[in-house]
């Protein structure tokens, strides 16, 4: 396969080129409709007048369909898809990429997905599919997953679907409630998937940053230590690496409080620690829920983070060494392999 793309390459050079931006176009569409032309062109960083001509193509070959609501795939547009997916690693270099990556990061497993979140919306979304999909191939009956907040964890909720490996599987939150959509929570998303999978869940009602003396009084709460329990058992992680400072403007840091955080050169933030670009801790927020430690001992480690914006995070937390699987996109991949160690 690998010797058959590079004569290709080498005779018809134009041919993978147009092959990546039609498979683009129509996983676009796939995340996103229906979809109108001028909202799809937004998605893609394109123009309309580019997209008219692809559009019409695939509309005339009959892997669309268009309608006043917009464009949505057809079955056959769907098979396409469905086709060309065990091709799409070797024919656009995501392969390449991710090995290069695995030997870089020391991670077990590292997929790359097409696209930079940083740019557009439906990459994400495909973050979320591959998540899911990862997820399922590895979940067995009677798991536990902790599962942390976060538009990536929720874009890997919104795909799962019902299966048989989720039989007595039970979806905690990683973590209490943040100071975001109540969407984006962990207990939001640990419920949105047990319903998704036909799995159960269970909540964690404590707030995410707590003063030491409340986290004290809270923790012995018997329902409290119960979720703690079960997190203390968890056989798979899912979670998403969030930029430190970011990340602290969401939960509401003081200027000062900001400040004092990048003075100490914190660069990404997971389950309430902050880390430095050498990967060492730097801060640790008050909270209940899921303990570094704990992370380490999971078995399985799934981290999903996308954009060129959050290379330098991504990088950080891999010096933990915990992750089992990365799935990022390749806005951040490039930028990871053009950084030094």
């Amino acid at each position: 396969m690998r010797r058959l793309l590079e004569l290709q390459q080498k005779l018809l050079p134009d041919l993978i080129q147009v092959l990546r931006q039609r498979y683009m176009l129509l996983r676009s569409i796939y995340h996103l409709q229906p979809i109108g032309r001028r909202g799809l062109a937004q998605a893609m960083d394109t123009t309309e007048r580019i997209l008219r001509a692809e559009v019409e193509l695939l509309k005339e070959t009959g892997l669309l369909h268009v309608t006043a609501a917009g464009m949505s795939l057809s079955e056959e547009g769907q098979q396409v898809l469905d086709d060309m997916e065990p091709l799409v690693g070797e024919l656009f270099g995501l392969t390449d990429l991710a090995e290069r990556l695995q030997k870089k990061l020391g991670i077990s497993e590292v997929i790359v997905v097409q696209g930079n979140a940083d740019q557009s919306p439906w990459v994400k979304e495909e973050l979320g599919r591959v998540g899911a999909r990862v997820l399922k191939q590895v979940v067995q009956e009677g798991d536990i997953v902790a599962v942390t907040g976060g538009s990536s964890i929720a874009s890997v909720a919104s795909h799962l679907t019902p299966s048989a490996s989720f039989k007595n599987v039970q979806f905690v939150p990683a973590r209490g409630g943040l100071g975001e959509r109540v969407e984006l929570q962990a207990n939001t998303l640990a419920s949105a998937m047990a319903a998704k999978t036909g799995a159960s869940y269970r909540l964690l009602h404590v707030p995410d940053r707590l003063h030491p003396e409340a986290l004290q009084t809270l923790v012995k709460e018997p329902q409290v230590q119960d979720v703690l329990s079960l997190l203390g058992e968890t056989r798979i992680v899912l979670h998403g690496i969030g930029d430190a400072v970011t990340m602290a403007r969401r939960r509401n840091y003081s200027e000062e409080e900001l400040e004092e955080l990048v003075e100490t050169g914190a660069v990404s933030e997971a389950f309430g620690y902050y880390f430095n670009e050498a990967g060492e801790t730097v801060h640790r927020m008050p909270t209940i829920g899921l303990q570094l430690e704990e992370v380490h001992k999971a078995e399985r480690v799934l981290s999903i983070a996308g954009g060129e914006s959050k290379a330098k995070a991504i990088l950080s937390f891999a010096k933990q060494s915990c992750q089992n699987v990365l799935i990022t996109d390749e806005g951040a991949a490039h930028t990871l392999l053009s950084t030094r160690l």
